[in-house]
Parts: structure tokens; sequence; C-alpha cells
């Protein structure tokens, strides 16, 4: 998709030497905080923005001289969506389907019942989550080969945040491709196959979800009984202790849960507590040792 991509806006870098690849099918996750490049390589990929230096490649065809014939087979969600005040969902519809010259009132009525949203209304007295919801519809409306979102669930309600993810799982499931930028580790947790991590402009990490979670410390509580001494015990380096209080040490588990399991065998241990891996400290690990924070 991106290789060695760079985007400049003077002397200021949006992106820089690039390397992307998202596999067909997959819901792939493109995190990073608030003027990270993410939106800046969205505009570069559906040419909007012309790079300064590298390729970005679409359905194998390049993404600034082919735009045209890519942008049949994507749909997009700009995280700045703006809808002409007069324009109805229906209007929407009949709009988009004389560009994309194909009938799509009838799947934009199934995907407005799936969300909830009255068609009848015009933008200018739609809520911020309404706006959302039909620029979703307008997204997705054309079954495409491959979907851009750029934050898509700004102003959604909980309860509509999971019917996008169902219906992006099942979009997926069909061989359909999700590019979901966003800035929240916790949607694109919930969601997505593989995730890349942007910051400043430059790629910090590229990897499957598990492997992201393989890594991620855990939260550890292990309560020694009463006539043990675990003051007296020296942790192992996979183990950083935080807290010992009334015989309970709390701890980060930065190695395999296998290392602590035989490191404990043979140990005094009157209960063990092992938490789900902590994606969000990993996280922000990523951007502490990126900027040389401690």
């Amino acid at each position: 998709m991106a290789d060695n991509l760079t985007r400049r806006y003077g002397r200021r870098v949006g992106i820089q030497d690039l390397v992307l690849g998202v596999p067909a099918g997959t819901v792939f996750g493109f995190l990073g905080p608030n003027g990270a490049g993410k939106t800046t390589t969205i505009r570069v990929l559906l040419g909007f923005l012309r790079a300064s230096r590298g390729r970005a490649r679409i359905f194998g065809r390049d993404c600034w001289r082919d735009t045209h014939l890519i942008k049949r087979e994507v749909g997009y969600l700009p995280g700045d969506l703006r809808l002409y005040s007069w324009m109805t969902g229906w209007d929407g519809l009949s709009i988009f389907g004389r560009v994309r010259r194909r009938e799509l009132r009838d799947s934009g009525a199934e995907l407005a019942a799936r969300f909830g949203l009255d068609m009848d209304v015009p933008v200018r007295s739609m809520s911020r989550g309404m706006r959302q919801k039909l620029g979703l519809i307008l997204a997705l409306v054309h079954q495409p080969k491959l979907l851009i979102l750029d934050e898509p669930t700004a102003s959604l309600d909980p309860l509509m945040q999971d019917r996008l993810y169902e219906h992006l799982r099942k979009l997926a499931a069909r061989g359909h491709t999700i590019f979901f930028s966003s800035h929240a580790l916790s949607e694109v947790e919930q969601l997505c196959d593989r995730v890349a991590i942007l910051r400043e402009g430059r790629l910090v990490a590229d990897e499957t979800l598990d492997s992201l979670r393989n890594r991620a410390s855990r939260e550890v509580l292990i309560r020694w009984p009463t006539e043990a001494k675990p003051y007296e015990l020296t942790a192992p380096d996979f183990l950083e202790v935080r807290g010992c209080e009334g015989g309970q040490w709390r701890c980060s588990l930065r190695g395999s849960v296998n290392q602590l399991i035989t490191w404990l065998s043979g140990r005094p241990v009157e209960d063990l507590t092992i938490g789900q891996p902590d994606l969000e400290s990993l996280f922000r690990h990523y951007y502490r040792r990126e900027s040389g924070q401690p």
C-alpha cells in the first residue's frame, strides 16, 4: 500500500518514509494521536494529496495517477465529515448513486434501519451522531472492496459503536478490507486483526494484535501465606513489584505467563491473579521510547 511514502508541507513533515502493507480481508488498525500523520496518509492513499516521495498503491494501481479507478471500489468516511445542510439521507443516496452509476436506495435503506437513522431528516436538523451515521451509510452502501474509516466512532453512542463493529466484522469475513484509523487503542483492540502505530509521521510498530498482546505487560497479584516472608524474596527480571502490602505483591509481568508459573513453582503461594494484557500501557511505551522520555 505504501512504499517509502513521504509527504511534506513545506518544511513540516506530514509522514516520513512510511512502509505499510494491508492484507486483503483484514480489519487493519491505524493508530496514533492527533497530529501523528494518519489523515495525511489517508489523503495520499485516496489521491487527495500527492506524495513528496515514495509510492502508494491500492489494488495494484498508483494512488495518484489511477485515483479515479481506485475510488470506484473504495468507501471513505473522513474525520472531518461535511455534508450539505439541505440534504436528506435519500438525497445523499441519490447523489452517490449517480456518481457511482449504481442503484443504492434499497441497500441504503437496509443500512439506515440497522443504524437507526431517519433518512427524511435534512442534515441541518441532524445531531452530530445522526450526521456520522449518514456518513457511514454513504461510505458502506456500495459494498466497497476497501473501506477507509477515519475516526468513525466519533459522536456514536456505545450501542451504535457495537453495531458498527459487528457490521465491519461481517464485511471482513466476506473478504472486504477495512482500514480503521483511530487514536483510541480500546476500540482497535476490540476489532482489528493487525495494528500499525504512527508517531510524528513515522511508523513505530506494525504487527498483529496477538503479537502485541504477547508483549504487553499484565497486572499480577500474588498473595503469600501468613508464615511466608515475601520481603526476603527477590523478584525475577520479568516481574516488577510495584507494591507489597499485607503479604500481597502487586506486580507488572513483562515476560510470559509460563515464566511466572515456573518461577512460582516450589514457592509457597496462597493465591494468584493474572490480568489481561495491558495494551494501553504498551501503546504509551512506544511513544515514551520513541520520544526519548523515561
